[in-house]
């Protein structure tokens, strides 16, 4: 049974952690009641008495398990002091080496460490200090990308690396429905990893709009015209609304810095201008020009029909896993 679980889950699925605050203690409850791993998103600033509430009220909302995402690449040591105080279940890290020390910290407290990789070099460095296990990250994924290869060629690279360790890949990049679920365990990986599918749901906090247009467009392009000033360097991945048609060409020189003011949100209870370009997706406190704002979203959302609850996002992609490993492969 390829899709049973991983990581103390019932089944191999993990929500991915949105940001900067698009899953929330709502979201991840739901996904990790359904079964799969719910995983919140810890806020891109020192803010560890916020993080110590989000994790609690996703306490109140399940009691199964559920983890955190951190991106490494901006201030966050307060924020996992407080990650490992509470002993949460799965510490998800992006974006920045993930240490030895970090993984043993983790450890000592019962943390279970998964960094999100972008490259066979650096799933390597990520097996040999020890992680419990290795999301890998196609350049078909939404939102931003850390690496350049193609998840059908790098997950199995990934799995022969691993090889006998007890590492399980879960493998993540425009995987929606099903059929993305069993070509990920034919590729050798144990799980799958969904942003865009459960940023489309009822429990998402990101704004309705936003929510919409990933049903309503089927188009993605990768680019780096949103967030330049922010996180430089950091690709991604959006969808192709008339207003990314017309500035895709922005100039390199140009950012989010000089830009006029287009909305106004509360990110993690923090009250933010959005500038033209700025980096921060809509949530659903955002006020505004919304569709002048950056919508992640992967390869995968022409397959996006819908918005569901997330706990039937989950049950559509195990009923329909396992209903094509039986008509395809039983006979086998």
């Amino acid at each position: 049974m390829g899709w049973r679980g991983i990581l103390g889950c019932e089944y191999g699925i993990v929500q991915a952690p949105l940001g900067p605050d698009i899953s929330g203690p709502e979201l991840a409850a739901a996904v990790s009641n359904a079964g799969g791993l719910g995983l919140l998103r810890a806020p891109d600033w020192e803010a560890p008495d916020h993080v110590r509430e989000l994790i609690r009220k996703t306490r109140s909302l399940t009691d199964k398990p559920f983890g955190i995402g951190v991106v490494l690449a901006f201030p966050h040591e307060e924020n996992l002091k407080v990650i490992l105080d509470e002993k949460v279940d799965v510490l998800q890290l992006y974006w920045g080496e993930c240490t030895k020390e970090l993984v043993e910290e983790a450890h000592q407290v019962g943390v279970k460490v998964v960094p999100q990789v972008g490259s066979f070099e650096e799933a390597r460095r990520a097996i040999n200090v020890g992680v419990d296990a290795i999301i890998v990250q196609g350049r078909e994924a939404g939102g931003h990308i850390i690496g350049q290869d193609a998840l059908i060629t790098l997950v199995p690279r990934v799995v022969d690396l691993v090889g006998d360790k007890d590492i399980p890949v879960i493998a993540a990049g425009a995987i929606v429905d099903g059929r993305g679920y069993v070509a990920a365990l034919a590729l050798g990986a144990r799980g799958v990893c969904l942003g865009t599918r459960f940023l489309a749901t009822e429990e998402s906090n990101a704004h309705p709009l936003y929510k919409r247009k990933l049903v309503e467009y089927d188009q993605t392009e990768y680019t780096d015209i949103f967030g330049r000033a922010r996180w430089p360097g950091a690709p991604h991945r959006v969808l192709k609304t008339p207003f990314f048609n017309d500035w895709r060409s922005l100039p390199p020189n140009e950012n989010e810095v000089n830009q006029p003011i287009i909305g106004r949100s509360t990110v993690h209870g923090v009250e933010k201008q959005i500038h033209r370009f700025t980096g921060t997706v809509p949530n659903s406190t955002t006020t505004g020009d919304i569709e002048s704002m950056a919508m992640y979203a992967g390869q995968g959302v022409g397959l996006i029909k819908e918005i569901l609850p997330a706990g039937e996002v989950l049950r559509r992609l195990v009923e329909g896993a396992q209903l094509i490993i039986q008509q395809q492969f039983g006979a086998i």
